[in-house]
């Protein structure tokens, strides 16, 4: 018999979990991660669902019921460094819980269903969010992708056979599962809630210039310290947000050469991660740290140059979608609200096909840390509402 949600759980909490922090590795084609793959086909096959998979390592477990255009859900299943254990497993686990309940309630669908894991969501080991959503819809070609390489300098191309085509070719429909990255369901009351759209967003590389030099015997007038130009910058992209009031700007990553403690670095790369509620918002919230990085780099006699690594547009959501799966519940309608998280269903409905998220309360509003959760009644509510909305869709 297949797993119910709590052993499945329960099972897949150990997997790349860190003794000390608590927190998950579980970055693409990595040990865990595989292990988490290998648990999936298993769970399908204990399940009877066909698994396909294209050369990215992208998987879809497929309920073979009915026929025309299936009905998808599913996640990922790799995490950010040190990351929660919800975010992508949740809609992962959640999904083969729902095909439990629809069978357990003698649900025959007349379009087949199927669960998906998509590699690469998070970006956190090739820099490119949603890499394997984006290649699995052709957004990303194989050509753009095989170059990206990770902090070790391994090459995409060295982890995996190719990009694969045809894996969503019989996807009429997409529905994603996932735990609220924010508090607004908590502010609501509210266990579930269905999302209207994803913010845009991007990853901008900022590389700064300057000159090694000893830290003792260097007068401080004399330096030419890229430290001091990223340090300015960091503290205008934290000002520049609060002053355009919803947006996000964020350095989480920076490298130091030559990252020595008695050393004026010669270079240092940050990358920039901006959020807007609009794609003019955010075009001018990174052009203004731009220019006053460039105008302080002059000062320091530094330089500094800006690399849009990736961005994603405004994604809205089917609204007619969003309204049926939202309407007419036992509890009242489910609420509308927009994320400034982006997910692999922004991608997928940039394809065109019809999308729709949903998302299970988070009671801190914590995530992307150890510190993530949700409840486990909210959890199995969550099961619940997907298994109702893949009843709609799909019958």
């Amino acid at each position: 018999m297949p797993d119910d949600f709590e052993r499945m759980w329960s099972d897949l909490a150990p997997i790349g979990r860190s003794s000390s922090s608590g927190g998950y590795f579980r970055q693409p084609f990595t040990q865990p991660e595989r292990e988490l793959s290998d648990w999936f086909r298993e769970q399908a096959a204990a399940r009877d669902l066909e698994v396909e998979t294209d050369d990215t390592g992208n998987l879809v477990a497929w309920w073979r019921s009915g026929s025309g255009p299936g009905v998808l859900t599913g996640s990922h299943l790799d995490s950010v460094l040190d990351g929660g254990a919800y975010d992508g497993p949740l809609g992962v686990v959640a999904a083969l819980a729902a095909v439990d309940e629809l069978r357990s309630r003698g649900v025959v669908p007349e379009r087949p269903i199927g669960v998906s894991v998509f590699v690469e969501e998070e970006g956190s080991r090739f820099g490119l969010a949603c890499l394997g959503s984006r290649l699995a819809t052709g957004s990303t070609t194989w050509e753009q992708a095989r170059v990206l390489r990770d902090r070790d300098g391994v090459a995409f191309e060295e982890v995996v056979e190719g990009a694969g085509t045809g894996l969503l070719s019989g996807v009429g429909t997409f529905v994603e599962l996932h735990v609220e990255q924010g508090r607004d369901l908590v502010d609501r009351g509210a266990a579930i809630g269905v999302a209207s759209g994803i913010w845009p967003h991007g990853r901008y590389r900022f590389d700064f210039e300057g000159e090694a030099n000893h830290a003792g015997s260097t007068r401080m007038e004399d330096r030419v310290d890229p430290m001091l130009t990223y340090a300015m910058t960091a503290l205008a992209a934290n000002k520049q947000a609060r002053l355009a009031g919803s947006s996000r700007a964020t350095f989480g990553r920076v490298e130091v050469t030559p990252n020595g403690t008695n050393a004026v670095p010669s270079r240092v790369l940050a990358w920039l991660d901006a959020r807007c509620s609009s794609e003019v918002e955010l075009a001018d919230l990174v052009g203004t740290i731009e220019r006053q990085a460039t105008e302080r780099a002059g000062r320091d006699g530094t330089s500094v140059e800006v690399t849009a690594e990736s961005v994603s547009g405004a994604v809205t959501f089917d609204a007619d979608l969003a309204a049926r799966i939202a309407a007419d519940h036992e509890s009242g309608d489910w609420p509308l609200l927009p994320t400034a998280a982006g997910h692999d269903a922004g991608i997928l409905s940039a394809a065109g096909i019809p999308t729709a998220m949903l998302f299970v309360r988070n009671p801190t509003g914590v995530s992307h840390s150890p510190a993530e959760t949700a409840s486990m009644p909210d959890c199995l509510a969550g099961v619940h509402a997907l298994a109702e909305t893949l009843e709609r869709l799909a019958t």
